[in-house]
Protein backbone atom coordinates (compact mmCIF):
# COMPACT_ATOMS: atom_id res chain seq x y z
CA UNK A 1 0.00 0.00 0.00
CA UNK A 2 2.83 2.48 0.75
CA UNK A 3 4.48 1.68 -2.54
CA UNK A 4 0.75 2.39 -4.19
CA UNK A 5 0.47 5.72 -2.43
CA UNK A 6 4.10 6.93 -3.67
CA UNK A 7 3.25 5.95 -6.90
CA UNK A 8 -0.48 7.97 -6.64
CA UNK A 9 1.28 11.17 -4.95
CA UNK A 10 4.84 11.56 -6.17
CA UNK A 11 4.96 10.02 -9.34
CA UNK A 12 1.39 11.04 -11.05
CA UNK A 13 2.27 14.57 -10.40
CA UNK A 14 5.22 14.41 -12.91
CA UNK A 15 3.36 11.88 -15.21
CA UNK A 16 2.43 14.83 -17.48
CA UNK A 17 5.88 16.45 -17.34
CA UNK A 18 7.68 12.95 -18.40
CA UNK A 19 5.07 12.34 -21.12
CA UNK A 20 5.18 15.75 -22.27
CA UNK A 21 8.99 14.92 -22.61
CA UNK A 22 8.45 11.76 -24.43
CA UNK A 23 5.95 13.83 -27.31
CA UNK A 24 7.80 17.24 -27.34
CA UNK A 25 11.05 15.58 -26.60
CA UNK A 26 11.56 18.92 -23.90
CA UNK A 27 14.17 17.33 -22.02
CA UNK A 28 14.83 19.52 -19.12
CA UNK A 29 17.24 17.17 -17.37
CA UNK A 30 19.47 17.47 -20.67
CA UNK A 31 22.42 19.48 -19.02
CA UNK A 32 23.06 16.79 -16.16
CA UNK A 33 22.12 13.76 -18.16
CA UNK A 34 24.56 11.35 -20.29
CA UNK A 35 23.84 11.72 -23.94
CA UNK A 36 20.59 9.02 -24.27
CA UNK A 37 19.33 8.77 -20.58
CA UNK A 38 17.32 12.33 -20.69
CA UNK A 39 13.81 10.87 -20.06
CA UNK A 40 14.62 7.85 -17.32
CA UNK A 41 16.65 10.29 -15.66
CA UNK A 42 13.80 12.22 -15.46
CA UNK A 43 11.75 8.91 -13.83
CA UNK A 44 14.80 7.85 -11.77
CA UNK A 45 14.57 11.24 -9.86
CA UNK A 46 11.34 10.06 -8.55
CA UNK A 47 12.80 6.81 -6.56
CA UNK A 48 12.00 4.71 -9.62
CA UNK A 49 14.81 2.51 -11.89
CA UNK A 50 14.58 0.37 -14.68
CA UNK A 51 12.41 -2.55 -14.21
CA UNK A 52 15.56 -5.35 -14.57
CA UNK A 53 16.77 -6.87 -17.51
CA UNK A 54 14.94 -10.04 -18.43
CA UNK A 55 16.12 -13.79 -16.90
CA UNK A 56 17.73 -16.13 -18.98
CA UNK A 57 15.75 -18.28 -22.14
CA UNK A 58 15.20 -21.39 -21.00
CA UNK A 59 12.95 -24.63 -21.88
CA UNK A 60 11.15 -22.17 -24.05
CA UNK A 61 13.75 -22.39 -26.43
CA UNK A 62 16.36 -25.37 -28.09
CA UNK A 63 19.58 -23.96 -30.41
CA UNK A 64 21.05 -22.76 -32.25
CA UNK A 65 21.43 -26.05 -33.88
CA UNK A 66 25.15 -26.87 -35.97
CA UNK A 67 22.08 -28.40 -38.54
CA UNK A 68 18.94 -27.56 -38.20
CA UNK A 69 16.17 -28.48 -41.37
CA UNK A 70 12.63 -27.48 -41.64
CA UNK A 71 10.77 -29.86 -44.63
CA UNK A 72 8.41 -29.98 -46.66
CA UNK A 73 7.00 -26.56 -45.73
CA UNK A 74 5.02 -23.86 -47.91
CA UNK A 75 7.24 -20.71 -47.87
CA UNK A 76 6.53 -16.83 -48.36
CA UNK A 77 9.90 -15.51 -49.12
CA UNK A 78 9.34 -11.78 -48.06
CA UNK A 79 10.61 -10.55 -51.38
CA UNK A 80 7.15 -10.44 -52.68
CA UNK A 81 7.22 -13.80 -54.13
CA UNK A 82 3.84 -16.44 -54.03
CA UNK A 83 3.86 -18.92 -51.16
CA UNK A 84 5.59 -22.25 -53.67
CA UNK A 85 6.37 -25.45 -51.65
CA UNK A 86 7.01 -27.79 -50.28
CA UNK A 87 10.59 -26.94 -49.58
CA UNK A 88 13.73 -27.79 -47.55
CA UNK A 89 15.58 -24.77 -45.32
CA UNK A 90 19.33 -26.09 -44.20
CA UNK A 91 20.49 -23.79 -41.47
CA UNK A 92 23.74 -24.46 -39.46
CA UNK A 93 24.06 -22.49 -36.79
CA UNK A 94 22.38 -19.02 -37.20
CA UNK A 95 22.35 -18.98 -40.66
CA UNK A 96 20.15 -20.60 -43.53
CA UNK A 97 22.61 -22.38 -45.76
CA UNK A 98 20.47 -23.61 -48.58
CA UNK A 99 16.96 -23.55 -49.81
CA UNK A 100 15.90 -26.99 -51.61
CA UNK A 101 12.40 -26.87 -53.46
CA UNK A 102 10.80 -30.22 -54.49
CA UNK A 103 9.27 -30.25 -58.05
CA UNK A 104 12.15 -28.04 -59.19
CA UNK A 105 14.86 -30.86 -60.02
CA UNK A 106 16.99 -29.66 -57.04
CA UNK A 107 17.84 -31.79 -54.22
CA UNK A 108 14.55 -32.60 -51.73
CA UNK A 109 15.63 -35.12 -48.84
CA UNK A 110 13.28 -36.68 -47.07
CA UNK A 111 13.79 -37.54 -43.04
CA UNK A 112 16.37 -40.67 -43.55
CA UNK A 113 18.45 -38.35 -45.38
CA UNK A 114 20.18 -36.82 -41.95
CA UNK A 115 21.88 -37.60 -39.09
CA UNK A 116 21.07 -38.37 -35.61
CA UNK A 117 22.89 -34.79 -35.36
CA UNK A 118 20.45 -32.54 -37.03
CA UNK A 119 17.11 -31.29 -35.67
CA UNK A 120 14.42 -32.04 -38.26
CA UNK A 121 11.26 -29.85 -37.73
CA UNK A 122 8.88 -31.81 -39.75
CA UNK A 123 6.55 -28.59 -41.67
CA UNK A 124 4.33 -30.33 -43.27
CA UNK A 125 1.36 -28.26 -44.61
CA UNK A 126 2.72 -25.25 -42.24
CA UNK A 127 3.89 -21.90 -43.78
CA UNK A 128 7.10 -20.72 -43.29
CA UNK A 129 7.75 -16.86 -43.87
CA UNK A 130 10.69 -14.51 -42.65
CA UNK A 131 10.78 -13.38 -38.87
CA UNK A 132 8.61 -9.89 -38.74
CA UNK A 133 10.54 -6.85 -38.14
CA UNK A 134 8.52 -3.92 -35.93
CA UNK A 135 9.65 -0.58 -37.09
CA UNK A 136 8.71 1.23 -33.70
CA UNK A 137 8.95 -0.25 -30.87
CA UNK A 138 9.21 0.84 -26.63
CA UNK A 139 10.80 -1.85 -25.17
CA UNK A 140 10.16 0.05 -21.60
CA UNK A 141 7.90 3.15 -21.28
CA UNK A 142 7.60 5.30 -18.61
CA UNK A 143 4.21 5.83 -18.25
CA UNK A 144 3.51 2.73 -16.60
CA UNK A 145 5.16 3.48 -14.13
CA UNK A 146 2.55 5.67 -12.99
CA UNK A 147 0.20 3.05 -13.05
CA UNK A 148 2.18 0.88 -10.19
CA UNK A 149 5.46 -0.41 -11.86
CA UNK A 150 8.49 -0.03 -15.20
CA UNK A 151 7.69 -2.17 -18.05
CA UNK A 152 8.76 -6.04 -17.75
CA UNK A 153 10.99 -6.47 -20.40
CA UNK A 154 11.09 -10.08 -20.31
CA UNK A 155 7.11 -9.81 -20.60
CA UNK A 156 7.55 -7.68 -23.64
CA UNK A 157 10.20 -9.73 -25.19
CA UNK A 158 8.26 -13.00 -25.02
CA UNK A 159 5.17 -11.55 -26.64
CA UNK A 160 6.86 -10.51 -29.84
CA UNK A 161 8.87 -13.79 -30.22
CA UNK A 162 5.07 -15.29 -29.53
CA UNK A 163 3.76 -13.17 -32.32
CA UNK A 164 6.77 -13.69 -34.84
CA UNK A 165 9.04 -10.16 -34.38
CA UNK A 166 12.35 -11.05 -34.51
CA UNK A 167 13.37 -7.53 -35.00
CA UNK A 168 12.57 -4.74 -33.45
CA UNK A 169 13.90 -0.38 -33.85
CA UNK A 170 13.30 0.45 -30.49
CA UNK A 171 12.07 4.40 -30.95
CA UNK A 172 13.93 6.95 -28.04
CA UNK A 173 15.23 4.22 -25.97
CA UNK A 174 13.09 5.70 -23.22
CA UNK A 175 14.44 2.73 -20.24
CA UNK A 176 17.66 4.87 -20.92
CA UNK A 177 20.07 4.20 -23.99
CA UNK A 178 23.01 1.99 -21.37
CA UNK A 179 19.57 -0.30 -20.14
CA UNK A 180 18.67 -0.75 -24.05
CA UNK A 181 21.96 -1.24 -25.24
CA UNK A 182 22.53 -3.91 -22.14
CA UNK A 183 19.03 -5.77 -23.49
CA UNK A 184 20.26 -5.41 -27.45
CA UNK A 185 23.81 -7.01 -26.63
CA UNK A 186 22.23 -10.03 -24.33
CA UNK A 187 19.82 -10.22 -27.13
CA UNK A 188 22.55 -10.88 -29.40
CA UNK A 189 24.48 -13.46 -27.41
CA UNK A 190 21.12 -15.39 -27.60
CA UNK A 191 21.33 -15.18 -23.79
CA UNK A 192 17.31 -14.15 -23.52
CA UNK A 193 14.26 -14.81 -24.90
CA UNK A 194 13.70 -11.44 -26.81
CA UNK A 195 14.48 -10.24 -30.45
CA UNK A 196 17.05 -8.17 -32.12
CA UNK A 197 17.09 -5.06 -31.00
CA UNK A 198 18.20 -1.62 -32.75
CA UNK A 199 18.34 1.40 -30.33
CA UNK A 200 17.88 4.78 -31.60
CA UNK A 201 18.59 7.36 -29.00
CA UNK A 202 16.05 9.87 -28.39
CA UNK A 203 17.02 13.83 -29.61
CA UNK A 204 16.62 16.04 -26.97
CA UNK A 205 14.65 19.33 -28.13
CA UNK A 206 16.92 21.08 -25.76
CA UNK A 207 19.86 21.06 -27.75
CA UNK A 208 19.30 24.58 -29.85
CA UNK A 209 22.92 24.90 -31.62
CA UNK A 210 23.87 23.21 -34.09
CA UNK A 211 27.16 22.29 -32.48
CA UNK A 212 25.35 21.26 -29.30
CA UNK A 213 23.24 18.81 -31.82
CA UNK A 214 26.48 17.51 -33.38
CA UNK A 215 28.10 16.83 -30.24
CA UNK A 216 25.23 14.87 -28.88
CA UNK A 217 24.77 12.56 -31.65
CA UNK A 218 28.53 12.17 -31.82
CA UNK A 219 28.54 11.16 -28.04
CA UNK A 220 25.57 8.76 -28.72
CA UNK A 221 26.96 6.71 -31.49
CA UNK A 222 29.87 6.31 -29.40
CA UNK A 223 28.09 5.01 -26.49
CA UNK A 224 26.79 2.34 -29.29
CA UNK A 225 23.38 3.34 -30.49
CA UNK A 226 21.90 2.23 -33.81
CA UNK A 227 20.06 5.48 -34.83
CA UNK A 228 18.46 8.71 -33.76
CA UNK A 229 14.96 9.57 -33.09
CA UNK A 230 13.50 13.13 -33.51
CA UNK A 231 10.89 14.54 -32.00
CA UNK A 232 10.85 18.39 -31.96
CA UNK A 233 13.23 21.31 -31.22
CA UNK A 234 15.01 24.05 -32.95
CA UNK A 235 15.27 23.32 -36.95
CA UNK A 236 18.51 24.10 -37.49
CA UNK A 237 19.73 21.69 -34.36
CA UNK A 238 17.45 18.57 -36.02
CA UNK A 239 19.01 19.18 -39.28
CA UNK A 240 22.67 19.30 -38.19
CA UNK A 241 21.25 16.01 -36.33
CA UNK A 242 20.28 14.44 -39.25
CA UNK A 243 23.28 15.53 -41.07
CA UNK A 244 25.97 14.44 -38.64
CA UNK A 245 23.67 11.19 -37.87
CA UNK A 246 24.10 10.53 -41.83
CA UNK A 247 27.86 10.97 -41.43
CA UNK A 248 28.32 8.32 -39.14
CA UNK A 249 26.13 5.78 -40.60
CA UNK A 250 23.42 5.75 -37.86
CA UNK A 251 19.61 5.87 -38.64
CA UNK A 252 17.39 8.27 -38.43
CA UNK A 253 13.74 8.33 -37.87
CA UNK A 254 11.02 11.84 -36.55
CA UNK A 255 7.50 12.03 -34.91
CA UNK A 256 7.17 15.53 -36.01
CA UNK A 257 5.51 16.96 -33.49
CA UNK A 258 2.27 19.18 -34.04
CA UNK A 259 4.08 21.77 -32.71
CA UNK A 260 6.74 22.48 -34.77
CA UNK A 261 5.50 21.14 -38.14
CA UNK A 262 4.78 24.85 -39.54
CA UNK A 263 9.11 25.28 -39.31
CA UNK A 264 9.56 21.34 -40.57
CA UNK A 265 7.43 18.96 -42.15
CA UNK A 266 7.60 15.74 -43.77
CA UNK A 267 8.83 16.80 -46.45
CA UNK A 268 11.44 19.23 -45.51
CA UNK A 269 13.34 16.66 -43.19
CA UNK A 270 13.14 13.64 -46.39
CA UNK A 271 14.89 16.78 -47.92
CA UNK A 272 17.64 16.70 -45.03
CA UNK A 273 17.60 13.41 -45.39
CA UNK A 274 15.59 12.03 -42.75
CA UNK A 275 15.05 7.73 -43.48
CA UNK A 276 11.83 7.43 -41.95
CA UNK A 277 8.76 9.48 -40.55
CA UNK A 278 6.80 7.69 -37.77
CA UNK A 279 3.05 8.39 -37.80
CA UNK A 280 1.81 10.69 -40.05
CA UNK A 281 2.35 13.98 -38.59
CA UNK A 282 3.90 16.71 -40.84
CA UNK A 283 2.72 14.40 -43.99
CA UNK A 284 -0.55 16.30 -44.51
CA UNK A 285 1.02 19.62 -43.11
CA UNK A 286 3.30 19.24 -46.30
CA UNK A 287 0.59 19.65 -48.50
CA UNK A 288 -1.69 22.31 -47.10
CA UNK A 289 -2.53 24.51 -50.38
CA UNK A 290 -4.92 26.95 -48.32
CA UNK A 291 -3.60 27.56 -45.34
CA UNK A 292 -0.04 26.85 -43.59
CA UNK A 293 -1.35 26.42 -39.74
CA UNK A 294 -4.10 23.67 -39.25
CA UNK A 295 -7.23 25.04 -38.29
CA UNK A 296 -7.01 24.98 -34.49
CA UNK A 297 -10.29 26.30 -32.98
CA UNK A 298 -9.57 29.01 -30.77
CA UNK A 299 -9.74 27.50 -27.29
CA UNK A 300 -7.03 24.45 -28.57
CA UNK A 301 -4.30 23.40 -26.11
CA UNK A 302 -1.90 20.90 -27.41
CA UNK A 303 -1.05 19.67 -24.01
CA UNK A 304 -4.45 18.77 -23.06
CA UNK A 305 -4.72 15.28 -24.95
CA UNK A 306 -8.40 15.13 -25.40
CA UNK A 307 -7.85 18.43 -27.56
CA UNK A 308 -4.95 17.18 -29.37
CA UNK A 309 -6.41 14.14 -30.68
CA UNK A 310 -9.91 14.96 -31.38
CA UNK A 311 -8.37 17.75 -33.70
CA UNK A 312 -5.91 15.32 -35.27
CA UNK A 313 -8.94 13.18 -36.30
CA UNK A 314 -9.91 16.24 -38.91
CA UNK A 315 -6.45 17.19 -39.97
CA UNK A 316 -5.97 14.93 -43.77
CA UNK A 317 -9.52 16.38 -44.65
CA UNK A 318 -7.58 20.29 -44.37
CA UNK A 319 -4.77 18.54 -47.03
CA UNK A 320 -4.86 18.19 -50.81
CA UNK A 321 -7.13 16.36 -52.11
CA UNK A 322 -6.35 12.49 -53.02
CA UNK A 323 -5.10 12.52 -56.48
CA UNK A 324 -4.56 16.31 -56.87
CA UNK A 325 -1.42 17.59 -58.30
CA UNK A 326 0.03 18.39 -54.95
CA UNK A 327 -0.88 14.68 -53.28
CA UNK A 328 1.19 13.62 -56.45
CA UNK A 329 3.96 15.87 -56.79
CA UNK A 330 4.36 15.02 -52.78
CA UNK A 331 4.39 11.26 -53.20
CA UNK A 332 6.84 11.38 -56.19
CA UNK A 333 9.42 13.79 -54.33
CA UNK A 334 9.80 11.16 -51.32
CA UNK A 335 10.12 8.02 -53.49
CA UNK A 336 12.82 9.93 -55.44
CA UNK A 337 14.32 11.08 -51.75
CA UNK A 338 14.20 6.75 -50.95
CA UNK A 339 11.91 7.92 -48.09
CA UNK A 340 10.49 5.33 -45.94
CA UNK A 341 6.55 5.46 -44.11
CA UNK A 342 6.05 3.80 -41.20
CA UNK A 343 2.43 4.40 -40.54
CA UNK A 344 1.76 2.64 -37.57
CA UNK A 345 -1.97 3.11 -37.72
CA UNK A 346 -2.96 0.57 -35.39
CA UNK A 347 -1.56 2.68 -32.43
CA UNK A 348 -4.84 4.84 -32.91
CA UNK A 349 -7.06 3.04 -33.92
CA UNK A 350 -9.27 2.83 -30.51
CA UNK A 351 -10.17 6.66 -32.03
CA UNK A 352 -12.42 4.87 -34.39
CA UNK A 353 -13.86 2.84 -31.87
CA UNK A 354 -12.78 2.82 -28.27
CA UNK A 355 -15.29 0.27 -27.55
CA UNK A 356 -13.56 -2.68 -29.31
CA UNK A 357 -9.95 -1.57 -28.05
CA UNK A 358 -11.16 -1.43 -24.59
CA UNK A 359 -12.34 -5.22 -25.11
CA UNK A 360 -9.87 -7.43 -27.62
CA UNK A 361 -9.56 -10.91 -27.05
CA UNK A 362 -6.40 -10.03 -25.35
CA UNK A 363 -7.10 -8.08 -22.56
CA UNK A 364 -7.88 -10.56 -19.93
CA UNK A 365 -5.01 -12.73 -20.22
CA UNK A 366 -2.31 -11.19 -22.28
CA UNK A 367 -2.20 -7.39 -20.54
CA UNK A 368 -0.27 -6.36 -17.29
CA UNK A 369 -3.10 -5.07 -14.99
CA UNK A 370 -0.28 -1.75 -14.93
CA UNK A 371 -0.47 -1.37 -18.57
CA UNK A 372 -4.45 -1.61 -18.40
CA UNK A 373 -4.57 0.87 -15.94
CA UNK A 374 -2.37 3.30 -18.26
CA UNK A 375 -4.76 2.78 -21.10
CA UNK A 376 -7.83 3.85 -19.04
CA UNK A 377 -9.07 7.95 -19.27
CA UNK A 378 -6.71 9.77 -17.38
CA UNK A 379 -5.61 12.97 -18.48
CA UNK A 380 -2.21 13.04 -16.95
CA UNK A 381 -1.36 10.01 -18.76
CA UNK A 382 -0.23 9.83 -22.58
CA UNK A 383 -2.41 7.68 -24.25
CA UNK A 384 -5.34 7.77 -22.17
CA UNK A 385 -7.04 11.00 -23.54
CA UNK A 386 -11.01 8.60 -23.82
CA UNK A 387 -12.80 10.23 -21.53
CA UNK A 388 -15.38 12.41 -23.10
CA UNK A 389 -14.87 10.23 -26.72
CA UNK A 390 -17.57 11.14 -29.02
CA UNK A 391 -19.55 9.46 -31.93
CA UNK A 392 -18.59 12.45 -33.62
CA UNK A 393 -14.76 12.04 -32.76
CA UNK A 394 -15.20 8.26 -33.90
CA UNK A 395 -16.46 9.68 -37.17
CA UNK A 396 -13.66 12.42 -37.67
CA UNK A 397 -11.16 9.47 -37.24
CA UNK A 398 -12.81 6.97 -39.76
CA UNK A 399 -12.35 9.84 -42.15
CA UNK A 400 -9.19 10.50 -41.29
CA UNK A 401 -8.17 7.09 -41.97
CA UNK A 402 -10.05 6.47 -45.70
CA UNK A 403 -7.85 9.23 -46.51
CA UNK A 404 -4.72 8.25 -44.56
CA UNK A 405 -4.82 4.79 -46.19
CA UNK A 406 -5.65 6.06 -49.39
CA UNK A 407 -2.31 8.47 -49.33
CA UNK A 408 0.07 5.05 -47.94
CA UNK A 409 -1.07 3.03 -50.34
CA UNK A 410 -0.25 5.54 -53.65
CA UNK A 411 2.55 5.89 -51.67
CA UNK A 412 3.61 2.27 -52.05
CA UNK A 413 2.24 2.02 -55.70
CA UNK A 414 4.31 4.74 -56.76
CA UNK A 415 7.67 2.46 -55.33
CA UNK A 416 7.60 4.07 -52.03
CA UNK A 417 9.17 2.20 -49.02
CA UNK A 418 6.57 1.34 -46.24
CA UNK A 419 7.68 -0.14 -43.05
CA UNK A 420 5.27 -2.41 -40.30
CA UNK A 421 5.56 -0.78 -36.68
CA UNK A 422 3.00 -0.93 -33.64
CA UNK A 423 4.11 1.69 -31.23
CA UNK A 424 2.87 -0.39 -28.59
CA UNK A 425 2.41 0.30 -25.06
CA UNK A 426 -0.15 3.50 -25.26
CA UNK A 427 -3.63 4.11 -26.31
CA UNK A 428 -5.02 0.17 -25.74
CA UNK A 429 -2.11 -0.85 -28.35
CA UNK A 430 -0.40 -4.02 -27.25
CA UNK A 431 2.88 -5.70 -27.43
CA UNK A 432 2.68 -8.16 -30.44
CA UNK A 433 -1.10 -8.04 -30.87
CA UNK A 434 -0.76 -4.47 -31.93
CA UNK A 435 1.85 -5.80 -34.68
CA UNK A 436 -0.53 -8.25 -36.28
CA UNK A 437 -3.60 -5.18 -36.09
CA UNK A 438 -0.97 -3.59 -38.26
CA UNK A 439 -0.73 -6.06 -40.86
CA UNK A 440 -4.47 -6.16 -40.85
CA UNK A 441 -4.94 -2.08 -41.46
CA UNK A 442 -2.17 -2.39 -44.13
CA UNK A 443 -4.62 -4.82 -45.92
CA UNK A 444 -7.41 -2.76 -45.27
CA UNK A 445 -5.80 0.38 -46.71
CA UNK A 446 -5.32 -1.76 -49.98
CA UNK A 447 -2.29 -3.64 -49.95
CA UNK A 448 -2.08 -7.32 -50.96
CA UNK A 449 -1.18 -9.20 -48.80
CA UNK A 450 1.86 -10.45 -49.98
CA UNK A 451 3.21 -6.45 -50.50
CA UNK A 452 2.10 -6.53 -46.14
CA UNK A 453 4.52 -9.35 -45.70
CA UNK A 454 7.24 -7.72 -47.54
CA UNK A 455 6.03 -4.15 -45.54
CA UNK A 456 6.91 -6.38 -42.51
CA UNK A 457 10.22 -8.30 -43.25
CA UNK A 458 12.11 -7.03 -46.29
CA UNK A 459 11.00 -3.27 -46.57
CA UNK A 460 11.64 -2.76 -42.71
CA UNK A 461 15.11 -4.88 -43.08
CA UNK A 462 16.06 -2.25 -45.67
CA UNK A 463 14.97 0.27 -43.39
CA UNK A 464 17.25 -0.71 -40.84
CA UNK A 465 20.08 -1.53 -43.43
CA UNK A 466 20.54 -4.93 -42.27
CA UNK A 467 18.77 -6.42 -45.62
CA UNK A 468 21.69 -8.16 -46.46
CA UNK A 469 21.35 -10.35 -43.29
CA UNK A 470 17.75 -10.97 -42.76
CA UNK A 471 14.11 -9.92 -44.37
CA UNK A 472 13.59 -12.47 -46.75
CA UNK A 473 13.92 -16.31 -46.57
CA UNK A 474 17.67 -16.27 -49.03
CA UNK A 475 20.65 -18.81 -48.18
CA UNK A 476 23.16 -16.95 -46.65
CA UNK A 477 21.26 -14.55 -44.31
CA UNK A 478 20.21 -15.26 -40.62
CA UNK A 479 18.00 -18.20 -39.67
CA UNK A 480 14.99 -15.74 -38.99
CA UNK A 481 11.86 -17.30 -39.67
CA UNK A 482 8.56 -18.32 -38.60
CA UNK A 483 6.70 -21.77 -38.73
CA UNK A 484 2.61 -21.07 -38.64
CA UNK A 485 -0.05 -23.68 -38.90
CA UNK A 486 -2.57 -21.79 -41.21
CA UNK A 487 -2.08 -19.80 -44.04
CA UNK A 488 -1.18 -16.27 -42.92
CA UNK A 489 -1.90 -14.66 -46.47
CA UNK A 490 -5.90 -15.89 -46.30
CA UNK A 491 -6.46 -14.74 -42.82
CA UNK A 492 -3.28 -12.34 -40.60
CA UNK A 493 -6.01 -13.32 -37.57
CA UNK A 494 -3.97 -16.94 -37.67
CA UNK A 495 -0.90 -14.85 -36.29
CA UNK A 496 -2.46 -12.96 -33.01
CA UNK A 497 -1.38 -15.13 -30.01
CA UNK A 498 -4.93 -15.51 -28.77
CA UNK A 499 -5.91 -17.09 -32.04
CA UNK A 500 -8.95 -16.96 -34.47
CA UNK A 501 -11.99 -18.12 -33.87
CA UNK A 502 -13.29 -20.95 -36.12
CA UNK A 503 -16.57 -23.28 -36.43
CA UNK A 504 -16.68 -26.69 -37.66
CA UNK A 505 -19.69 -27.07 -39.26
CA UNK A 506 -20.24 -30.59 -38.93
CA UNK A 507 -19.50 -30.69 -34.98
CA UNK A 508 -21.04 -27.24 -34.38
CA UNK A 509 -17.67 -27.03 -31.98
CA UNK A 510 -15.62 -23.56 -31.94
CA UNK A 511 -12.30 -23.47 -31.87
CA UNK A 512 -9.82 -20.81 -31.31
CA UNK A 513 -6.28 -22.11 -31.37
CA UNK A 514 -3.02 -19.64 -32.43
CA UNK A 515 -1.48 -20.98 -35.50
CA UNK A 516 2.32 -19.92 -34.50
CA UNK A 517 4.00 -23.18 -33.82
CA UNK A 518 7.99 -21.60 -34.16
CA UNK A 519 9.82 -18.20 -34.23
CA UNK A 520 13.41 -18.82 -35.02
CA UNK A 521 15.33 -16.17 -34.31
CA UNK A 522 19.96 -16.30 -35.14
CA UNK A 523 19.06 -20.47 -35.52
CA UNK A 524 17.27 -20.44 -31.82
CA UNK A 525 14.18 -22.29 -31.85
CA UNK A 526 11.14 -20.12 -29.88
CA UNK A 527 8.57 -22.84 -28.78
CA UNK A 528 5.39 -19.99 -29.54
CA UNK A 529 2.59 -22.04 -27.28
CA UNK A 530 5.52 -21.62 -24.32
CA UNK A 531 6.03 -18.72 -25.00
CA UNK A 532 2.27 -17.82 -25.22
CA UNK A 533 1.70 -19.66 -21.31
CA UNK A 534 4.69 -17.99 -19.82
CA UNK A 535 3.41 -14.64 -20.35
CA UNK A 536 -0.02 -15.56 -19.34
CA UNK A 537 1.92 -16.68 -16.42
CA UNK A 538 3.59 -13.68 -15.73
CA UNK A 539 0.59 -11.35 -16.09
CA UNK A 540 -1.29 -13.71 -13.46
CA UNK A 541 1.18 -13.45 -11.23
CA UNK A 542 1.43 -9.66 -11.47
CA UNK A 543 -2.67 -9.98 -10.46
CA UNK A 544 -1.90 -11.86 -7.76
CA UNK A 545 0.94 -9.71 -6.22
CA UNK A 546 -1.53 -6.14 -6.63
CA UNK A 547 -4.20 -8.49 -4.71
CA UNK A 548 -2.25 -8.98 -2.03
CA UNK A 549 -1.20 -5.39 -1.32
Amino acid sequence: KREHTMFRTRLFPLCSAVLLTLLTAHATAADKSAPGEEIIDMVMSMGVAPAPIQQLRGSESEGPFEHLVIKNAYMIDGAGAPAQGPVTIEIENDRIVSVHSAGTGSLHLGGAGYDGSTKVIDAAGKYVLPGFIDAHIHYGTPSHAFTGSLTDPNYVGKLFLAHGITTVRDAGALMGLGWTLDLKERSDRGEIAAPRIKAHALFPESTSNVKDARQWVRAVEKRGADGIKFIGGAPEAIKAGIEEAQKLGLKTMFHHAQTGVLHMNALDTARWGLDSMEHWYGLPESMFEDRRVQHYPSGYNYNDEQDRFREAGKLWAQSAKPGSSRWEQTIAELVELDFTINPTMTIYEANRDVMRARRADWMDDFVMPYVARAFEPNPKIHGSFHYDWTTANEVDWRENYNIWMQFINDFKNAGGRVTVGADSGFIYGMYGFGYIRELELLQEAGFHPLEIIKSATLNGAELLGIAEETGSIQAGKKADLIIVDKNPLHNFKVLYATGHMQLDRESGVFSQEPSINYTIKDGIVFDAKQLREQVKELVANQKEREARR
